[in-house]
């Protein structure tokens, strides 16, 4: 009889034991491939997130998209297959990330994107962002454009939805300011020159050219359009905003102006910012491990997409167990409801119609001065 019981008391315990379930995070990411510079921050920063959330510990699985679309598919469907993943953070491009969020809606996975794709409201329903909306952004540039006399522009960005939808978002924010888009062009990911097309821009003669690319490849036109003798102001998008794009631009990028995130500057904002103390929090971490002066803002985008999770998680384990749809389920609908989530990028207020969840606290103006970024505004 008293073997009976002990044998009960083990089922019992191995049954609650197994209750317990890991929560698993499916990353995937482009270490490799054109937008590795912001790949690898992304990837160094989940060897460093805490391994356990209210107790129930987290397994990180990373793989490399090698910045290819195909392959963001494919590692997204050998997580949520294979490694049973609750949820997904990724890409690092908008075209991964894309492809991402179609699988993510396929199977009902929550995904958190690490890059600022916009999709139809069919397709948005499991998506979430830690960057912020590429309108957000443009607004603050074009407020620039206007208090400084821009009355015309040029345009040159990617050939892909990142490119396409800053051309969308530039296009509204400068009609509606005014000012006259004269110019517009399209470059690859890959392109090794744009000659062709910055000799297009300069010659329509617009007052400032926007450049709207990513990482390295980012300063492609804009070094070129220097050597090319423009004289107007250049602008970049928050996608250039890490130490590569210096590094790589040099003085050809010294002027450009574009909107960050306040991780970027954080030491510059005033302590009443909401974003300066997890930012700091954040670059603390990170250079302990990296070393200083090692951090970069889309490293901060992991970081933030790890501070959504971290939020949801007590609320979607009242809904099931982790490895559940009903867990999964908990989780995005708690993603949703999320409000003033303070992150290294800004302060999240997520909803059925925003799941960007990002206002102007989330963009600071910066200027490239002596190859550093110096606030010009937080407006």
């Amino acid at each position: 009889m008293n073997k009976q019981r002990v044998l009960s008391t083990l089922v019992l315990l191995a049954a609650t034991g197994a209750a317990q379930a890991d929560i698993n995070i499916g990353v995937s990411v482009s270490a490799t491939g054109p937008a590795a510079s912001l790949g690898i921050p992304e990837k160094n920063t989940f060897a460093i997130l805490p391994t356990s959330i209210g107790g129930e510990k987290i397994n990180y699985i990373v793989l490399d998209d090698a910045t290819d679309p195909g392959q963001a598919t494919k590692n997204a469907r050998k997580l949520i297959t294979e490694d049973k993943v609750d949820v997904l953070v990724g890409s690092s491009s908008t075209p991964a990330c894309a492809a991402i969020a179609e699988v993510a809606n396929e199977t009902q996975t929550p995904q958190v994107a690490m890059c600022p794709v916009d999709l139809p409201a069919a397709k948005n329903t499991w998506v979430f962002r830690a960057p912020q909306h590429n309108s957000l952004m443009a607004k603050a540039l074009v407020g620039h454009m206007k208090e400084t006399g821009v009355k015309t522009l040029g345009f040159i960005g990617f050939s892909d939805p990142y490119g396409e939808d800053w051309l969308k978002q530039i296009t509204a924010a400068t009609e509606a300011a005014g000012i006259k888009l004269i110019a517009v062009e399209r470059y690859n990911r890959t392109d090794t020159s744009v000659s062709g097309q910055v000799l297009k821009l300069v010659a329509a003669k617009p007052d400032a050219v926007m450049v709207a690319g990513s990482g390295t490849p980012a300063a492609l036109p804009h070094s070129t359009l220097f050597e090319r003798g423009f004289k107007g102001q250049i602008y970049q998008t928050h996608a250039a905003a890490n130490k590569e794009f210096l590094k790589v631009g040099g003085k050809a990028v010294e002027g450009g102006i574009l909107p960050i995130g306040p991780v970027a500057v954080a030491a510059q904002l005033p302590d009443s910012h909401p974003s300066k103390k997890p930012a700091l929090e954040y670059i603390k971490l990170y250079e302990a491990k990296y070393g200083p002066g090692s951090v970069s803002s889309f490293g901060a985008y992991a970081f933030d997409a790890y501070k959504l999770i971290e939020k949801a998680v007590p609320t979607a384990l009242k809904a099931g167990k982790p490895g559940t749809p009903a867990f999964r389920k908990g989780l995005r609908d708690a993603l949703e409801a999320e409000r003033e989530v303070a992150g290294a990028h800004g302060v999240f207020n997520m909803s059925a119609n925003d799941h960007f969840g990002l206002d102007e606290r989330a963009r600071v103006l910066v200027r490239v001065q002596g190859g550093e970024w110096k606030v010009l505004s937080g407006k």
